[in-house]
């Protein structure tokens, strides 16, 4: 980019900014009926210049009349005293509505009548940096002129970033002093991550309902988990037969003695209680357990790509959803399910038989982010590290790339049975070895997938 363009779109970066947190102001505290009184203001004076009309005085000296006991009223009003409390679910998933409920206590000398309640959402306006580097989807084939302002770069960026719709109360409330009740308000998380609640107003409209003032609430922060978005697919299996050893350092293919009975031996330190063998120790006076069988169960990895080309964030969004909707379906009662994936450092999470549940992995995939720079030699070497502990892996790739191919043909000399799950734009490339899923239709793909997946 030309370093004029560049300082130019700087420019244009301040301009929205500084507009947008403009508009943001007046927007809570002038009401649609208070919008409508302005225009009514403004059109009767321009109309009523140079020639007197008595229906357009009356109708200016009636909306001037409004405003001018409106606004004080509106300025005026105090809600000194409020107390809130925040409850809202731990986890939500994206696109559906949660529901929250506020405790408020009126600690004040006044009553607060007819207020309403609102979370008000973290600023969504872009830095910089994202504002000149992120390309609305498109972008190029608007007119020059769109192009050159790129006023809808930053209205997509805008829409982009807000976190939820709603988040206000259903009802007004009234309180008077040492009163408490609970407000109910709801919201609708619109993209997975987690949100926290830490700006809660009170808005106290004047009568007529033309304005309002906004006030802060003290009340303790809360945290949102929103899930990725989950759909339906059917029961899948995956390649590779389950390893009966046991190794790595986790229970990995065996979860502890609940196998079948063995026989009877001494206690030995670290033995669990619940296997003691009552009636023998009353009959020997020493403590005897139950030896039981060891029992295995399989492991499986799911290495994720959190690497998605520039100008792919919505692929890797899609690729989120993917793997969210296979650990949802998964059955992790008799087997173990290893999350793996590359964010600033290798992580792996284990979920299923013994460990921890699938919420759990639900919540790291909530909060996972890309990454700017391709790092598949670490995410092999991560895999590598547990290959001999693996029934078999599913990769999940944010689209398709000689590096991918790469990677998986690492993954292959290493003798590891994988199966491939890529998401990407519109149909699946020539020789494409695994599952293709098409951006945009992720229940249509995911419910069209085999009972077993094939290698990669």
């Amino acid at each position: 980019m030309p370093a004029s363009s560049e300082t130019f779109r700087r420019f244009l970066h301040r301009t929205y900014s500084r507009g947008t947190g403009i508009n943001y102001f007046f927007a809570r505290r002038i009401r649609p009926a208070g919008i409508g009184l302005c225009c009514a203001l403004i059109v009767t004076s321009m109309l009523g210049v140079g020639e007197q009309r008595t229906p357009v005085y009356l109708i200016f000296s009636f909306a001037f009349a409004l405003g001018v006991i409106a606004v004080p009223w509106a300025m005026l009003r105090r809600a000194r005293g409020l107390q809130a409390h925040r409850t809202f679910p731990h986890l939500v998933t994206a696109g559906e509505t949660a529901r929250g409920t506020i405790h408020l206590v009126n600690q004040g000398k006044r009553r607060v009548a007819s207020a309403w309640l609102t979370e008000t959402p973290p600023d969504p306006r872009p830095g910089e940096r994202q504002f000149l580097h992120t390309p609305e989807p498109g972008e190029s084939k608007r007119n020059a002129f769109d192009r050159r302002l790129i006023y809808y770069r930053w209205q997509w960026l805008l829409e982009r970033r807000r976190l939820y719709d709603g988040g206000r109360s259903l009802e007004p409330f009234v309180l008077k002093p040492g009163e408490s009740t609970e407000v109910t308000i709801e919201l609708t998380p619109r993209r997975r991550g987690v949100i926290r609640l830490d700006d809660l107003r009170v808005l106290l409209p004047d009568p007529f309902g033309l304005f309002q003032r906004v006030a802060r609430v003290p009340a303790p922060p809360a945290t949102l988990t929103v899930l990725p978005p989950r759909y339906r697919m059917p029961p899948v299996e995956l390649p590779g037969s389950a390893r009966f050893q046991i190794g790595g350092e986790t229970s990995s293919n065996a979860i502890g003695q609940t196998g079948e009975f063995v026989g009877l031996r001494d206690y030995q330190p670290g033995d669990p209680i619940r296997q003691i063998h009552w009636k023998s120790w009353a009959k020997t006076s020493r403590p005897i357990v139950k030896e039981l069988e060891d029992t295995f169960y399989p492991r499986y990895g799911m290495v994720f790509d959190t690497f998605p080309a520039p100008g792919d964030e919505l692929l890797f969004e899609d690729a989120v959803s993917i793997a969210a909707s296979f650990a949802a379906n998964f059955d992790t009662r008799e087997s173990l399910l290893d999350l793996m994936f590359i964010k600033d450092r290798a992580h792996i999470v284990t979920v299923g038989r013994g460990m921890a549940r699938t919420e759990k992995l639900l919540e790291v995939l909530a909060a996972v982010e890309a990454e700017p720079d391709e790092h598949f030699d670490t995410l092999a070497k991560l895999v590598h590290r547990y290959r001999d502990e693996l029934t078999s892996c599913l990769v999940i790739c944010c689209g398709w790339s000689e590096s991918r191919i790469a990677f998986l043909r690492q993954l292959a000399a290493s003798g590891l049975d994988c199966a491939l799950i890529a998401v990407g734009h519109g149909a699946a490339p020539a020789g494409f070895p695994g599952h293709w899923i098409e951006s945009g239709q992720l229940a249509r793909d995911l419910g069209k997938l085999p009972t077993r997946l094939g290698k990669g």
